[in-house]
């Protein structure tokens, strides 16, 4: 008998969040009245589909225990220096977890919107594709060229999208991807990972209230889209 495909998440939240100048690491900043974090484990925590979250922070981390729920989320303290390392990182410690076959949702931790109708969205439009897939939006706006602070020509968007996440690999294609990489800084997302072994993930629609939270204007646009939904704190 087959058995049925696994999906887990995996959040790296070892980052520190310098562009936002705040006291504290960006995903424990709160949004809503709620740690950034939070809203995120939430979110796979709603999902009937996701067998079990772990997040990945720093060995020192002071503030992950306040925040994640004692039930469905395991911390895995093995961060990286990058964001990439962090998820090679958490990969390597779930070796005996998870199954070459089991399909692996790396979230980014500062993207609160994220919900249960999208991570089904996402589940069902990859199915068994070979190379995976993620979330993205396809570019609407006029796209300029700057060179010191002027327009230097319009950029053609037809065919460009912005890449979101969650970003879901089967493990062993995930985990070969990124040991392939020599160098930590270019990859920016997963997906680009495996893109260099010569794959085409698929790329499935997305939403904007799914927006990373990087500048501190955005927490304002993020506080729009979450209080349409905002489950009870526990």
């Amino acid at each position: 008998m087959t058995q049925a495909p696994r999906y887990f998440a995996l959040i790296p939240a070892a980052g520190v969040g310098a562009r936002m100048g705040a006291a504290s690491p960006k995903q424990y900043m709160k949004i809503g009245g709620r740690p950034m974090l939070r809203h995120t484990l939430d979110a796979f925590l709603s999902s009937d589909l996701v067998a079990h979250t772990f997040v990945v922070v720093s060995p020192d981390d002071p503030y992950i225990d306040a925040v994640a729920p004692s039930h469905g989320v395991t911390i895995l303290r093995c961060g990286g220096d990058s964001r990439m390392e962090s998820v090679r990182n958490g990969l390597a410690v779930l070796a005996s977890t998870l199954g070459p076959d089991d399909w692996v949702l790396v979230h980014d931790a500062a993207r609160p919107g994220l919900t249960a109708d999208l991570i089904e969205k996402l589940v069902s439009a990859i199915g068994d594709h070979p190379a995976g897939g993620l979330l993205a939006l396809p570019i609407v706006d006029t796209v300029k060229r700057c060179i010191d602070g002027e327009a230097a020509g319009t950029v053609p968007r037809k065919g460009l999208w912005l890449a979101q996440t969650p970003q879901m690999f089967r493990y062993r294609l995930l985990s070969q991807a990124l040991a392939a990489t020599t160098d930590p800084n270019a990859i920016t997302d997963d997906a680009s990972a495996v893109e260099a072994l010569g794959l085409s993930p698929k790329l499935v629609e997305g939403h904007p209230r799914n927006l990373k939270v990087t500048l501190p204007e955005d927490i304002r646009i993020a506080e729009m889209y979450l209080a349409v939904s905002q489950p009870e704190f526990v």
